[in-house]
């Protein structure tokens, strides 16, 4: 029966091609590969080549897949070369084509999977991979309810994690050794997958309550304890669940939350451009958030957090943010709240004379009284900033700052060039989706996409460099204030956002600014003399090493 040798059934040692014939014949490779020696320039070229060779997004997903289930190393240069390009089909939106597909297509498990059904089996399966208390720098963890806003999808969300690990690594240098990809599989209410027999899951409705609780802390207290250095990064938790968790445990442990913390943070920097052209401060603002789930509840966390720290109380800022969800105006006489809408629920008395032609106060009203400087869309109600709501805006304020954030393009609030033209350019904009450079009486517009990939693996890679006990507020204010230095938003029509070309370079901006932030806060481990240096240094390079792997 025919072997394959350690050094080319590994991905993390598999070097194909590029091995020489030196090597070969040390690891017992002679006659397993074909003659020709590549370095991995020519085989990036050539992995690029057949990549660009598959006609649909999904199909050089699935090429991509198979590449990182081979060379890790070739996968991730092939990423770092042509990152801007391969976003959208290593992550969003193709990942979700992906997952939907996921148990059907299955064909590598790259992750750890812990059952609700098996609580106590999570110790052990953190055991399987052999890694000591300080080999893992990040986990990322799913219980993928809330998948890219195609909501509940069990196991097949576990491509979440993964994906979210390669653009941590291509982006911002963590190696993809000390990194761990879970799924939590509570269940799944997608009753399609329930009834599909090629479904790979838990085949049970998605358990809550206790059961929910106590796998979650468990979750928590292993993983802490076995990698006490790790940076535990939860995505794509429902509404119900998400701020809950981050609010009952990031005093605990150095957990973080791409879906609030990220794309809050996110959201501030393009504020941050914004003020710069305004001349204003965080505490000047008037914040209308239209589509008050995680998310937006997210952005008005940290915009709040801004507001306080330039000079307004805590129920003073949270009497300038303005939330608004299906039912209308969130206010306090409304039954069953979440937990997470309450805090910014407005009083029922302060609107009583407001219009509200089907019993709920809607955006447009709610835009004419408040004169919002800021306008943030993540309802996924396509066009629901209308041309009346968009003029509304910019009647009762110079410049404001317009943000349709949803995605795709089927779900944004308004696209930019309408948003432009209805204000006669004069707002400010950024969006959830690229765009095209808008063009208005002889002017061009950089629309900047609020990426998350801008700020999350630069903010996880200065945690880590940092050694952070927590992710404090300063240090996402501080990745937000790293991103937007990195564009100068004054001169009419340019971006306020830098674009996903250099990722490295961007990342390794936002780690230090963290990574100072964290010593300011008190909640730094660890520190260098040159940190600058510490930086670069920590940020592994898609290279073979100079050292060969076991036969």
């Amino acid at each position: 029966m025919s072997t394959r040798p350690e050094a080319l059934s590994n991905p993390l040692t598999n070097r194909g091609t590029a091995f020489t014939r030196e090597e070969r014949a040390k690891l017992g490779l002679t006659g397993r590969l074909p003659a020709a020696v590549e370095t991995l320039a020519e085989q990036a070229a050539r992995s690029y080549a057949q990549l660009t060779s598959y006609a649909t997004p999904m199909e050089q997903y699935v090429f991509l897949d198979q590449l990182h289930s081979r060379n890790e190393v070739l996968y991730y240069r092939l990423l770092a070369d042509h990152l801007a390009e391969l976003l959208p089909v290593v992550y969003d939106p193709t990942v979700g084509e992906a997952i939907k597909k996921w148990s059907r297509d299955y064909r590598r498990s790259r992750a750890i999977y812990l059952s609700i059904d098996h609580p106590e089996d999570i110790r052990a399966s953190f055991a399987t991979l052999g890694l000591g208390p300080d080999d893992v720098d990040l986990i990322v963890v799913s219980d993928a309810e809330e998948i890219l806003g195609i909501g509940d999808w069990g196991v097949n969300g576990t491509d979440i994690s993964v994906g979210k690990l390669a653009v941590y690594t291509a982006a911002a240098g963590i190696h993809p050794e000390r990194t761990i990809a879970v799924n939590l599989d509570c269940g799944t209410n997608n009753e399609a997958l329930l009834n599909d027999p090629a479904y790979l899951g838990n085949r049970h409705s998605r358990i809550r309550g206790q059961r929910y609780d106590d796998l979650i802390a468990a979750y928590l207290r292993v993983a802490s304890e076995l990698f006490p250095n790790a940076l535990l990064h939860f995505e794509d938790f429902g509404p119900s669940n998400a701020r809950r968790i981050l609010v009952e445990n990031a005093d605990t442990y150095r957990i973080f939350n791409d879906d609030m913390q990220g794309t809050g943070a996110i959201v501030m920097a393009s504020v941050f451009s914004a003020l710069k052209v305004t001349k204003q401060t965080f505490a000047d603002q008037r914040l209308i958030i239209f589509g008050a789930g995680t998310a937006g509840t997210g952005m008005a966390d940290q915009i709040h957090a801004a507001m306080v720290r330039d000079g307004l109380g805590a129920e003073e800022a949270k009497a300038r943010v303005w939330l608004i969800d299906i039912n209308g105006l969130v206010t306090d006489d409304m039954s069953d709240l979440p937990d997470y809408q309450q805090a910014y629920a407005r009083p029922a008395g302060e609107v009583t004379g407001w219009a509200r032609p089907d019993g709920k106060i809607r955006l447009l009203e709610v835009v004419r009284q408040v004169k919002p400087t800021i306008l943030i869309g993540t309802s996924t109600d396509h066009n629901a900033f209308t041309q009346e709501v968009i003029e509304a805006a910019a009647a009762g304020v110079e410049r404001p700052l317009i943000l349709p954030l949803s995605n795709p393009t089927e779900r944004i609030e308004a696209m930019p060039d309408d948003v432009i033209a209805w204000t006669k350019g004069k707002a400010l904009v950024a969006t959830g989706i690229p765009v095209d450079p808008v063009t208005y009486d002889g002017v061009t517009y950089t629309i900047g996409q609020g990426n998350n990939a801008l700020l999350y693996p630069g903010l996880g890679l200065g945690t880590i460099i940092s050694g952070a006990r927590h992710v404090t507020d300063g240090m996402l204010l501080a990745a937000a204030e790293a991103v937007a230095s990195q564009v100068d938003p004054t001169a009419l029509g340019a971006s306020l956002l830098p674009p996903v070309d250099n990722l490295r370079a961007s990342s390794a901006t936002v780690a230090l600014a963290v990574a100072r932030q964290a010593a300011t806060d008190g909640v730094a481990t660890t520190t260098h003399p040159d940190l600058v240096q510490a930086v670069q240094d920590a940020m592994w390079q898609p290279v073979y090493p100079k050292t060969l792997p076991k036969g």
